[in-house]
């Protein structure tokens, strides 16, 4: 049965069930009206709070026994007590004990008893009230859960999972780490959906591509989808690091002490080579998106230089093609989550979100817009479809311009060469502030300015044939917003918010668990440019990602570089720009060598997603000729840095 027919059919069953329920158990009049909303009925004060661990079945830490991973729940008591199972949300971490959750880096605390006393985050506090059940999971390794931290793999999807499947009677749990008597979930229906940010929204994307039933939904933010693209880029090293020195960085003291074969096999299996393994293609969740059951609400900052934004583009083109139910918000921030930069509309949405996936409440919130936007600082658009519709790959190609060294591009093929030299000293912001005066580092080609808004919605990707003069190269290729813009200073340390003191409340506070968060604002600067996407490239990973290849200097290589999606608008009077160079500083590493590069216009393209095609640019790019901008220095946001290599919280 194709998924999205399925969708419909669980919909329009979900939806006569409780209507028959309602009518059932309310007066003829009231049976009129099906619920829309679930309301905040229960007490907080008196929730259950219980811990279980759940044998996954693995033995990742070699010690002659199935490991066992902690799932504290907080769940209302009154439901139990009549009968009524509960839907569960839950979050799935390495971080509650080593970095903590959100904004407030909150950790998990515990009562003598060693039940949960404060759960980071609202969910709790939002949703037990409301019905729900919520359950934190300590990934395999850290915390109070048995085994070792395999980052993305087999160990880290089972400890999710498995809970899934024990919340559906399939799995077995205790009352404690070791021995402890048998637990069942009886209080559970089984339905679940996982929400969280950076790791945790990469475990909700594994689990998912199980395709584990009873997985509903799932929330990502800012979530990776291949684990290969957070440490590589098309054979280009992000980073000087690998999954072992993460693993380290979030293992409990057990796990230190038990778990060094696995950091050396996750340190052989990811070599800085850049090559692809079988390491990356466990880990590589796009693949498998024809296996997922769960409908996908997913959240990424455009400016995040994190979890790139590669990973959504991928992963939402993937499922697009399976036909997953999805929606989509895109912010202008780095590795931001939406609570601290759109609080009361994303609670209300991520409310009417769960209502409509695990309760099965007809509130509409299917039939509303699929995007959310980001245009401008606190100002956000919808679009009925993501990318909107008539959104068409365009074909944009370079030209030497009448001034050497400062080029164009149009729709128009052109001749002739374009040469740089690598300098790791420099990077993007460097690249743009320059882009209309010839600088040796970068090749930068302008549209004239625009005769009316262009929108770019969609992943791009950038083709170059180009000649090194040394064995090794690596390519950067960005496109570029050439104009005056107020935006959210995503190179900021706290990308693109301000933390305030005053707190908001969203749900019920406990003496140890307060519902009450530092309010934020939006962070703000004025710029006269914007990088709006970004890619890069090995070259000498033209031909394949599985193994990398010395250059040889003089002849030249193909490639195509694929650039990170984004949903941006090129105002009127702006110009669009793109720019080819090599090291991007603090973005990835550099090579072995520094090579000067030539670039073969006749053979260089940029596609990219238009929203009304070729035909759109074409509108906004005529009015006849116009004189090169004249040289000067554009000010933009600082250059972006990333100081750890941390899927952050």
């Amino acid at each position: 049965m194709p998924k999205r027919t399925r969708f419909t059919l669980w919909r329009t069953f979900v939806t006569a069930a409780v209507a028959a329920l309602t009518a059932a158990l309310l007066t003829p009049a009231a049976a009129q009206a099906a619920p829309r909303e679930s309301r905040p009925v229960y007490s907080y004060a008196h929730a259950v709070r219980e811990s279980v661990w759940v044998d996954t079945g693995l033995d990742g830490d070699g010690d002659g026994r199935t490991d066992r991973v902690a799932a504290d729940i907080v769940r209302p008591s009154e439901p139990a007590r009549q009968g009524h199972k509960v839907p569960v949300i839950m979050d799935a971490s390495p971080y509650y004990s080593c970095c903590g959750r959100g904004n407030e880096s909150q950790l998990k605390t515990y009562d003598a008893q060693g039940n949960v006393v404060q759960m980071p985050l609202f969910y709790d506090n939002y949703f037990v009230p409301r019905g729900y059940a919520f359950v934190g999971v300590d990934l395999a390794g850290t915390d109070r859960s048995d085994g070792c931290v395999d980052v993305g793999g087999r160990s880290d999807i089972q400890s999710a999972k498995a809970v899934v499947d024990w919340l559906n009677g399939r799995a077995r749990a205790y009352s404690s780490r070791t021995g402890g008597t048998p637990v069942r979930a009886g209080w559970s229906n089984g339905r679940t959906g996982m929400i969280g940010k950076s790791w945790d929204a990469t475990i909700a994307n594994g689990v998912a591509a199980t395709g584990v039933k009873g997985l509903k939904t799932i929330v990502p933010i800012s979530g990776i989808s291949s684990w290969y693209d957070y440490y590589f880029a098309q054979g280009a090293p992000l980073y000087d690091g690998g999954p072992d020195e993460l693993a380290g960085y979030v293992e409990s003291d057990d796990a230190t002490a038990h778990c060094a074969a696995v950091q050396r096999k996750l340190a052989d299996g990811s070599p800085r080579s850049g090559d692809w393994t079988p390491l990356w293609t466990e880990r590589d969740y796009v693949k498998d998106a024809g296996k997922v059951r769960a409908s996908v609400f997913l959240v990424h900052g455009m400016q995040d230089l994190n979890v790139r934004t590669k990973h959504f583009g991928q992963w939402w083109d993937a499922l697009a093609k399976h036909g997953v139910e999805r929606k989509i918000w895109l912010s202008q921030t780095g590795h931001v989550d939406p609570f601290d930069y759109r609080r009361g509309a994303w609670v209300d949405t991520l409310h009417r979100w769960f209502d409509h996936e695990l309760l099965g409440y007809d509130n509409g919130i299917d039939r509303e817009p699929m995007a959310d936007i980001e245009r401008h600082p606190d100002q956000w658009v919808t679009s009925t479809a993501w990318p909107p519709h008539g959104t068409a790959a365009t074909t944009l190609r370079p030209a030497p311009g009448t001034t050497a060294g400062v080029g164009t591009l149009g729709l128009r093929t052109a001749h002739g060469t374009a040469s740089f030299t690598d300098d790791p000293g420099l990077g993007e912001t460097d690249w743009a502030a320059h882009l209309t005066t010839p600088t040796p580092e970068k090749a930068g080609f302008l549209t004239a300015p625009l005769g009316r808004d262009l929108r770019l919605s969609g992943s791009s990707r950038v083709t170059v044939t180009a000649t090194p003069s040394t064995a090794s190269a690596h390519l950067t290729a960005a496109l570029v917003d050439l104009g005056p813009d107020t935006i959210r200073d995503y190179a900021d340390a706290a990308e693109g918010i301000t933390t305030l003191t005053d707190r908001t409340c969203w749900g019920e506070s406990t003496a140890g668990d307060s519902a009450c968060f530092k309010a934020t604002r939006a962070k703000t600067v004025g710029v006269d440019y914007t990088v709006i996407s970004r890619g890069w490239a090995d070259l000498g990973h033209h031909a394949s990602l599985d193994r990398g290849e010395p250059l040889t200097p003089g002849r030249a290589y193909t490639m195509t570089l694929d650039l990170a999606a984004t949903d941006h608008v090129v105002p009127k009077g702006h110009r669009l720009a793109l720019i080819v160079a090599g090291t991007d500083k603090d973005l990835i590493d550099p090579p072995s060598s520094r090579p000067t590069l030539t670039l073969d216009l006749s053979r260089t393209t940029a596609v990219v997603p238009v929203t009304g095609g070729a035909a759109a640019f074409a509108r906004a790019t005529s009015g006849g000729a116009h004189p090169a901008p004249a040289p000067r220095t554009w000010n933009g946001v600082r250059a972006p840095q990333t100081a750890r290599h941390v899927p952050a919280s």
